[in-house]
């Protein structure tokens, strides 16, 4: 793999039990290179550490040991402000409720991002939005789209920077058949032509052929990839 874009080494992750003094390892060894334009899933059963993998890829905790890296920057060796700041400019977040803000109409959820710092490049909110098909509802606020169409508009969102890493949680958890196949298909679209590295957590193995890679977690360690 040339110049991945996301690069975990020997990540682990120990946190407290909560409710005794044992030590919960949710993350445990990973290894894990993604290029751009590669879409990789990462599957398992609740409380596989799915979510952890997230957490720590897109430098919201620091792994207890390991490296994380994205697009050659080390996470690990960054101040609060400088970490916020590569959050902000190199990576995309979308979430599975796609966290859209009530008052907001479409075209100003993808506005409101490019308010929080100076980008050099992004792209224009109202041209990505006619990309992921949602350019006649560029004035509909969350409560007058369906759930596909908030999670099309939630991508958008997450594109409006331009990352290089993309980190998606469930994106098809309350969506039925079809509108699963319309979003995950489309997220495959965008990172390839937009040269991306996608890692997506789900459930759902329905859409796992559009993903260039699948990975299994159990108990904290990520297996080694699956056909989709």
């Amino acid at each position: 793999m040339t110049d991945p874009i996301l690069v975990l080494e020997q990540a682990t992750l120990l946190h407290g039990d909560g409710d005794s003094d044992e030590t919960v390892t949710a993350l445990d060894h990973v290894d894990l290179r993604i290029a751009a334009g590669e879409m990789v899933a990462v599957v398992g059963p609740s409380g596989a550490g799915k979510s952890s993998l997230l957490a720590v890829a897109g430098g919201l905790i620091q792994p207890t040991s390991g490296r994380v890296t994205v697009g050659g920057t080390e996470l690990g060796g960054l101040s609060r402000r400088r970490l916020t700041d590569l959050r902000r400019t190199r990576i995309g977040f979308v979430f599975q409720t796609s966290n859209l803000i009530p008052a907001l109409k479409a075209v100003d959820q993808l506005r409101l991002p490019l308010t929080f710092g100076k980008f050099t490049d992004h792209a224009d909110p109202n041209s990505l939005l006619e990309e992921v098909g949602m350019a006649h509802k560029a004035k509909r606020r969350p409560h007058q789209l369906s759930g596909g169409e908030r999670q099309r508009l939630g991508l958008a969102r997450a594109l409006v920077t331009k990352p290089q890493l993309l980190l998606v949680d469930e994106p098809t958890a309350a969506l039925d058949r079809q509108r699963s196949q319309d979003v995950v298909a489309l997220l495959a679209e965008e990172t390839k032509a937009r040269g991306i590295a996608t890692v997506m957590v789900t459930h759902d193995h329905d859409v796992l052929h559009h993903c260039d890679r699948v990975h299994e977690m159990i108990d904290g360690r990520l297996m080694a990839p699956a056909l989709p």
